[in-house]
């Protein structure tokens, strides 16, 4: 899920995997996707995007985004996260702007586009240097085939937007549903419609699964004992902080720290692939 602004440690990370459902977050990253099998919804605050095989989105900077996956056959995704700092000449136009449609479909993807996602890919890991190269075109080709609007603020009127940057903001405080509504203007009963209606899940859910996120970032990219991981993160016990962890990840803290997050949730992204 992670809906945090925190940068922890890498910049540039490639995954492929299969698609499942993802609540609304944002971050300072660059997200790429490309669909290389089935279909996928790609959400913007509160409007879905289809996508089939072939397709490729970019989530711009601090732009709310989720995904659903309605279809029974699986999907198969690549995502490609890119820090700020490696765009280039655009970064001021990836904070400045927003895709009014964030999909480009297969068809009207070029052979350079395709191929610099297949190159990033295969270089990530091996060459650092060429991976951002790569970065760059694969940039260049898909920038010219959006309609792209200024941000004015409307987002922030929108109620989701306000939900995911609280939560954001306040996730390391004892917060209820009730204050977070009181803090928003709305009733708690309309910010818990929004809850299950768009991030498929209650509030007590969603705010244990953003602890867990930094949690998680925590144990790997930091030395801080688990009672500080628990603490920081928000979490009222470490009776509490080692169940839900438990819960979520089938092993305990120190057993996904040795492992170094090779751990995945069910319904987010591993930690070591989604820190950017």
């Amino acid at each position: 899920m992670y809906p945090l602004y925190k940068a922890i440690n890498q910049k540039l990370n490639v995954i492929h995997k299969t698609a499942e459902h993802i609540p609304p977050h944002l971050h300072q990253a660059v997200e790429f996707v490309y669909v290389t099998k089935g279909t996928l919804a790609f959400g913007v605050g509160q409007e879905l995007f289809p996508m089939e095989e072939g397709d490729f989105a970019v989530a711009f900077p601090n732009m709310i985004h989720h995904y659903q996956v309605f279809a029974k056959e699986p999907c198969e995704v690549q995502y490609i996260l890119a820090a700020l700092s490696l765009c280039g000449v655009f970064a001021d136009d990836l904070q400045k702007y927003y895709p009014k449609a964030p999909v480009i479909p297969r068809q009207h993807i070029s052979e350079e586009l395709r191929n610099a996602i297949a190159y990033l890919t295969k270089s990530v890991e091996e060459d650092f240097v060429a991976a951002q190269a790569y970065l760059q075109i694969l940039l260049a080709k898909s920038f010219p085939l959006f309609t792209l609007a200024e941000r004015e603020g409307e987002e922030k009127a929108d109620l989701v937007y306000q939900a995911v940057t609280y939560m954001a903001a306040h996730f390391q405080e004892n917060i209820t549903l009730s204050q977070m509504a009181s803090a928003l203007g709305v009733s708690k009963y309309m910010l818990s419609r929004v809850f299950s209606g768009t991030f498929h899940c209650n509030f007590n859910k969603y705010l244990n699964e953003t602890r867990l996120d930094y949690a998680c970032a925590l144990l790997e990219y930091t030395g801080q004992s688990i009672t500080d991981v628990c603490m920081t993160s928000g979490f009222e016990s470490q009776r509490t902080f080692n169940r839900v962890f438990r819960q979520e990840y089938h092993m305990t803290p120190r057993e996904f720290r040795k492992n170094r997050g090779t751990a995945k949730r069910c319904g987010g992204y591993s930690t070591n692939v989604y820190n950017c």
